[in-house]
């Protein structure tokens, strides 16, 4: 019962942030999901930064809880132990995002961004390569199948995230970005798909791609 729970927390995070990701935009006049990224929502001095902030602890605890889950099912498989840590460490970084928030578009483009834009930039990269190693290392844990999708997944994630790091600078300069939030979606619906997928293959009871069950 313990593993399933951890596992269900993977589904649980990602249907959540997926409801933070449509709701909370719906409280800023001003905000374009498709022009505006997601750290915008959380940016000092954003109307929605509190009712961000609160949904977002409980993601944390959910992602570490998943991490933990798929570390305790994967076994002797060591490219599941692999990707369970770093999907324990990526939820982990959420316990810092609160103390690393970025300034609004108008801040930055006059100068003010301060320590706080540096952090929030570093965990960004830092949460995007936990982000591939876990899909990238997860791959060879569940079959041929799950290996598929696995690829595909991180190349949707690499050409769309090459589209987001193209815009990137034009939030800084508080410059138009008409597609920068499509983008980013696009890349967060890849991986909390793929969690949800991977949360769904471990289920105890559940037959593996390889044929062999997963023990309760």
């Amino acid at each position: 019962m313990l593993r399933k729970s951890l596992l269900a927390c993977g589904v649980l995070s990602s249907l959540l942030y997926l409801a933070m990701t449509a709701l909370i935009p719906l409280r800023w006049d001003e905000y374009s999901s498709a022009a505006h990224t997601i750290s915008e929502l959380s940016a000092i001095g954003a109307p929605t930064r509190t009712v961000w902030v609160i949904p977002g602890a409980f993601y944390t605890v959910l992602v570490m809880a998943f991490g933990w889950g798929v570390m305790k099912s994967a076994g002797p498989t060591r490219s599941l132990r692999i990707a369970g840590t770093s999907i324990l460490v990526y939820g982990s970084l959420g316990l810092v995002w609160p103390f690393a928030p970025m300034h609004q578009r108008e801040v930055l483009a006059a100068g003010g961004g301060t320590f706080s834009d540096t952090m929030h930039l570093t965990l960004a990269a830092v949460t995007v390569i936990l982000m591939l190693v876990a899909i990238g290392v997860g791959a060879a844990g569940l079959g041929p199948r799950f290996r598929v999708y696995s690829i595909v997944s991180l190349v949707t994630l690499l050409v769309f995230g090459g589209l987001t790091f193209m815009e990137a600078p034009q939030v800084g300069a508080n410059l138009p970005t008409p597609w920068i939030g499509v983008w980013e979606r696009i890349n967060l619906g890849v991986f909390l798909l793929w969690v949800i997928v991977l949360a769904v293959a471990l289920w105890p009871g559940a037959p593996r791609p390889t044929g062999r069950p997963v023990r309760a």
